[in-house]
């Protein structure tokens, strides 16, 4: 190499000046006609020389800092996880392949290392991808959150002679019955979406299909029992939440974007919060909420009211959850690219029939068009240039067609090798954080709803509805304005560890609310400025926890991953866990209330689940984070080119 050969002159100078210096040799000067000193030369000579050894010696470390032509054509790893202790772009948490030049400029032939600025939300790459992971994952919690602000009154409609005790109860069977079933399936979903036969998208379709199916029936139902038929059928079928968060992590590789890619699942779980809640307090039971309009001798209810909405009285917020979830499944099908890395090449006839709606899309919206000029490519914006990628669909709309060459598929790691130390504590912690937060979606609205004088605060669903908004506002807001600062502070580990320390504060203040004065003596619903405040204020400190706790959570069981290979499965893993922590939770917690309710003592409920919240602070100092590739197969490194992994 020119570096070695640049280091060994200058040794052999070094060498030269030495022995100079020694003899003191008499040289005459050729320039000039009289002789020079000994001592004078013998200066000049040394001087000279020791210039050109410092310039050989600036060349040789112009060279370590820049490439060398066998260096630039080494094939690099594309890394699918981030590999660093912080997803974050602060200067401390840079990983060493990314530390910023300290050499000066180098000619304009050199590659120039890039050094990253601040991320944000308009620098994230397939954006088309991540907006159709957005709709997908936003349509679930509509369908959950929805359903909270309604879900006690239309058990008590199944039975109205069954006491509020009995209701809490019932409210967490039919939280856990989804969740069981994830729990059963989670693990098969994700095995399927890391096979050929499989794919991540196809587990998608089905997972939002069930989903919608599981919708409609839950809102025709008339019994308990139909009603956990249909919320388990929906579990069963669902495996979205990992399924997502891996394709996220496939389409998003470079790290420094993930922090802000991962953040788009809790967000859309906030906004799902927001105008969930809302649009099942407004369409529930519609004949007694607006009976001008469907009530007996309305506008639309003739002389007896609309017939199938006084049978099935929330019906119509599950409906509306079915049109989102169809939505979603549309944009899936047409616009989604396959991020499974042995079947991403094969075509899609769903993306073929997309961009065949688009093209039919654009020529409508041309068809007024009179003049017509031709254009360079470089000024159709339709046209892709460099700095712009192809999707898949354009891509075969546009090339020859050719014969389908099959990725080479890759090792696997077998499932008995998933279980590191790392992992084990990463879903340990996932699980705890699981416990409780499902556990407190699952109390807060039986909270809100159980009457004044059993504890609870006894609001209307449409209270309800605006009181879990509430939440949903908070959260966003966060994510939003304070998140990304935060994150890049701390870092993704310390943020996550110092979250979780507000949650066991969350709980315990939380049964408090009932015993705030309200401008309504109950049995009227508790109402005025000091109760919502106070429930706010509890609201707060708990999304503040959840905002940061939740992506910090998903990075790291990314991140744990031993292998690429197994990305899928461990995403599967941890859904299981967390499917397995939310039916325990809910059905222990509605329990708990219940007996609360019955001897007088709500707050043992919320107090016992910030023990268990505590308890996860603690265990969070086992995590680390990983680099998505602790084992390495053999051959692998062979055939990454040999780059040592930074670990």
């Amino acid at each position: 190499m020119r570096s070695t050969s640049l280091e060994n002159e200058t040794s052999n100078l070094d060498a030269s000046i030495n022995e100079d210096a020694a003899r003191g040799g008499l040289i005459e000067h050729s320039n000039t006609s009289h002789s020079i000193g000994l001592h004078d030369f013998a200066h000049d000579s040394t001087s000279q020389q020791h210039n050109t050894v410092q310039r050989v010696k600036h060349d040789v470390d112009d060279e370590k800092d820049f490439p060398t032509p066998q260096e630039e054509e080494k094939p690099q790893r594309p890394s699918i996880l981030p590999r660093p202790s912080s997803i974050a772009r602060h200067a401390s948490f840079l990983g060493e392949d990314e530390a910023p030049p300290t050499s000066p400029s180098p000619p304009s032939t050199s590659i120039k290392p890039d050094r990253p600025g601040p991320v944000a939300w308009r620098d994230l790459p397939k954006k088309s991808q991540l907006a159709i992971l957005t709709l997908a994952r936003l349509s679930e919690p509509l369908t959950q959150t929805s359903l909270q602000a309604y879900m006690f009154y239309q058990l008590k409609s199944f039975n109205p002679s069954l006491p509020s005790s009995t209701i809490s109860a019932q409210a967490g069977m039919l939280q856990g019955s989804f969740t069981a079933a994830q729990f059963v399936t989670a693990i098969l979903w994700g095995r399927m979406a890391d096979a050929e036969w499989g794919g991540r998208k196809r587990v998608l379709l089905i997972g939002l299909a069930g989903n919608g199916v599981s919708c409609v029936g839950f809102g025709f139902s008339r019994t308990f029992w139909q009603a956990m038929a249909c919320r388990t059928l929906g579990g069963a079928l669902n495996g979205n939440v990992g399924v997502m968060r891996t394709m996220i992590s496939e389409i998003i590789r470079e790290k420094r974007f993930q922090s802000r890619a991962f953040l788009l699942l809790p967000m859309c779980y906030n906004i799902g919060v927001i105008v969930g809640p809302i649009l099942g307090g407004l369409l529930s039971d519609p004949v007694k909420s607006y009976p001008s309009v469907f009530g007996e001798n309305s506008v639309f209810g003739g002389e007896n009211g609309v017939w199938w909405l006084k049978h099935w009285p929330y019906a119509p917020p599950n409906l509306m959850s079915a049109i989102f979830l169809f939505i979603s499944t549309m944009g899936v099908v047409l616009g989604l690219e396959e991020t499974l890395e042995a079947i991403r090449d094969q075509p899609d006839q769903g993306l073929r029939l997309g961009h065949v709606v688009a093209n039919v899309f654009r020529y409508l919206s041309r068809r007024n068009t009179h003049h017509y000029t031709a254009i360079n490519s470089n000024d159709d914006p339709d046209f892709p240039t460099n700095s712009s990628r192809l999707d898949s669909y354009e891509l075969e709309s546009r090339l020859p067609e050719s014969p389908i060459h099959k990725s080479k598929p890759r090792r696997k790691l077998p499932l008995s090798r998933i279980w590191t130390r790392n992992v084990l504590c990463t879903f340990l912690c996932h699980s705890i954080l699981a416990l409780h937060i499902g556990t407190f979606n699952n109390l807060w609205f039986i909270h809100l709803s159980a009457p004044r004088f059993t504890g609870g605060l006894g609001m209307p669903p449409r209270s309800v509805g605006f009181a879990m908004a509430v939440l949903g506002l908070i959260g966003i807001s966060l994510q939003l304005l304070v998140y990304p600062a935060v994150n890049a502070r701390l870092g993704t580990l310390r943020s996550f560890r110092y979250s979780l320390c507000l949650f066991p504060l969350a709980y315990t203040l939380t049964p408090y609310l009932s015993i705030i004065h309200s401008s309504l003596a109950p049995p009227n619903q508790a109402s005025g400025i000091l109760v919502w405040l106070s429930l706010s204020c509890v609201l707060l400190v708990h999304v503040v926890g959840r905002t940061f706790a939740l992506p910090a959570n998903i990075i790291h069981i990314n991140n744990c991953s031993p292998h690429p290979s197994v990305l899928g499965t461990i995403h599967g893993v941890a859904q299981s866990v967390s499917s397995a922590s939310r039916t325990i939770g809910p059905v222990l917690g509605g329990w708990g209330y219940g007996k609360g309710l019955q001897v007088g003592i709500v707050g043992a409920v919320w107090w016992a689940l910030a023990i268990v919240a505590a308890l996860g602070w603690l265990l969070s100092g086992l995590v680390r984070e990983g680099d998505g590739h602790e084992i390495w197969l053999e051959g692998e490194k062979e055939e990454e080119g040999g780059n040592e992994v930074v670990r």
